[in-house]
């Protein structure tokens, strides 16, 4: 009996300890600067935890398969993390950390890139993840994105 409990407490520890963030998320709306910008194919977001790694990957649907356009791998404590391309090249720098109980703040970075910071916040529902994020062109260009996932 003393058993059974321990090993429920230790269940219940494991999913009480689990990011809010993790899950598959797919693009409901966008908006840059302010104005609806439909992407031309659904994009999703898979976020997974292997051991102290979240892994982020951002992928599309083409011709019934995934397209993965980037993939990351990072603590959550804000250290650097290599941003990778479809072939596996690295293309930048990522952090992300915890703002809070449902909030994460990432930042990412690379060269000949412009530097992105943003937030993404998931509902107290669960249900939908809002990423706020932006983005300075070496030209000056500002950009303000909001982006509603919707869970999978």
């Amino acid at each position: 009996m003393r058993l059974a409990a321990l090993v429920l407490l230790a269940l219940a520890t494991q999913i009480w300890a689990a990011e809010p963030i993790l899950g598959t998320w797919l693009l409901a709306s966008q908006q840059v600067n302010g104005r609806d910008t439909p992407t031309p194919r659904p994009l999703t977001l898979r976020i997974t935890q292997a051991g102290d790694l979240v892994e982020f990957e951002y992928s599309v649907a083409a011709a019934q398969k995934r397209d993965v356009s980037l993939r990351f791998a990072a603590r959550l404590d804000g250290s650097p993390a290599d941003v990778r391309n479809p072939e596996g090249r690295k293309i930048g720098t990522a952090r992300v950390r915890r703002g809070g109980p449902s909030e994460y703040l990432i930042m990412l970075e690379g060269p000949n890139r412009p530097t992105s910071t943003g937030k993404m916040t998931v509902s107290a529902d669960g249900k939908r993840l809002l990423s706020k994020s932006d983005t300075s062109g070496q030209d000056g260009t500002k950009l303000h994105t909001i982006q509603t996932f919707e869970r999978r």
